[in-house]
């Protein structure tokens, strides 16, 4: 039953995904996504860093919706939230996370690592800001387990790019409807400029709750660049900004020309819940002891070219979860966004 919805959920989201997708491409003014908000594509791999393996996929697809989709995100919203200036922005997407052990071409159990495991699902995202403060709340639903289909994406990609075949996806935790409620909000603080290119603090806070993952975080980010709007480059983690096109409500002046920033980070994560680590929460599954302290280490660029806009962010995560010799492995991956302004 969970697998049937689960499909069917992932068919509904592929039809609004392609829906946006052909209204945009039809153009005109009743054929375009909410004006001010920006179709977005998250895309987080560890190719690059020529492993594959814990965290080794994430995608994250959407962009603009309608305030009529998305009551419960907006009402959360203004419960945490202080008012801003600007009006609540509303984003609808869809996502997928894959979690494998250290080694994907064993096929038997292995109990003293990383469960294999996967995460289906649709969110809505509402947002509002100030010239210095930015506040977003995200609800996922979706589903965990062999429904969220990890197994078919990660097999099918690897036949596709003749990289070894991942053999244990069979032991992956069990189908579980799962949830989280997260809200993350950040700041911005300029600290000088030279010759046009500025040097702006971000410092951010937050919280997620739910059965999927249950946490307190914390961090910052320091960039430098010119032009630059918004705050700061996001990944698939819960809470980031879909619609960062606000900026052009409450910076019109520098969202203009070439924008571009280069920029460190640091966010740390206190976690009392994991599913992917602890295994789900209604039924026996694999499981491994969790680590409550993780942190991550970030670098990258972010460049915009009037609509369309790219960003790299190298990330360098500590370790997670215990294992028989101590530790369970530091992790390095790469999250790549593409968005497009409306």
């Amino acid at each position: 039953m969970v697998e049937s919805l689960a499909r069917r959920l992932l068919l509904n989201a592929i039809a609004i995904v392609a829906t946006l997708a052909a209204l945009v491409a039809a153009g005109g003014a009743q054929a375009r996504p909410p004006e001010g908000s920006e179709l977005q594509l998250f895309v987080e791999n560890d190719l690059l860093a020529r492993t594959d393996r814990y965290y080794t996929n994430g995608i994250k697809f959407g962009g603009g919706a309608s305030h009529d989709l998305l009551r419960l995100p907006t009402e959360v919203l203004e419960l945490i939230a202080p008012k801003a200036g600007s009006e609540v922005r509303f984003g609808l997407f869809l996502g997928q996370n894959l979690y494998t052990p250290r080694t994907i071409t064993v096929s038997a159990a292995q109990p003293l690592d990383r469960p294999w495991a996967a995460w289906l699902y649709l969110g809505g995202v509402a947002q509002q800001a100030t010239q210095d403060r930015l506040d977003t709340v995200e609800i996922d639903l979706g589903v965990v387990g062999p429904a969220a289909l990890g197994r078919e994406i990660q097999s099918g990609w690897h036949k596709l790019i003749d990289a070894p075949k991942p053999m244990g996806w069979h032991n992956q935790i069990p189908n579980e409807p799962a949830f989280l409620v997260s809200w993350l909000a950040k700041g911005k603080h300029r600290l000088g400029s030279t010759n046009g290119i500025d040097l702006e603090l971000i410092p951010h806070g937050g919280a997620t709750l739910g059965t999927t993952m249950t946490l307190a975080r914390a961090g910052g980010m320091l960039r430098m660049g010119r032009n630059m709007t918004g705050f700061g480059t996001d990944t698939v983690e819960p809470g980031g900004a879909m619609l960062k096109n606000i900026r052009r409500d409450i910076e019109p002046a520098r969202a203009q020309g070439i924008e571009w920033w280069v920029f460190a980070g640091l966010d740390h994560r206190l976690v009392a819940h994991n599913i992917f680590l602890d295994g789900t929460v209604f039924r026996d599954s694999p499981g491994v002891r969790r680590r409550p302290h993780v942190y991550d280490i970030t670098a990258g660029f972010s460049l915009r070219i009037d609509a369309l806009r790219i960003s790299l962010t190298r990330v360098s995560r500590s370790e997670e979860f215990f294992s028989a010799g101590g530790n369970g492995g530091r992790q390095t991956f790469d999250s790549i966004n593409l968005g497009m302004e409306f």
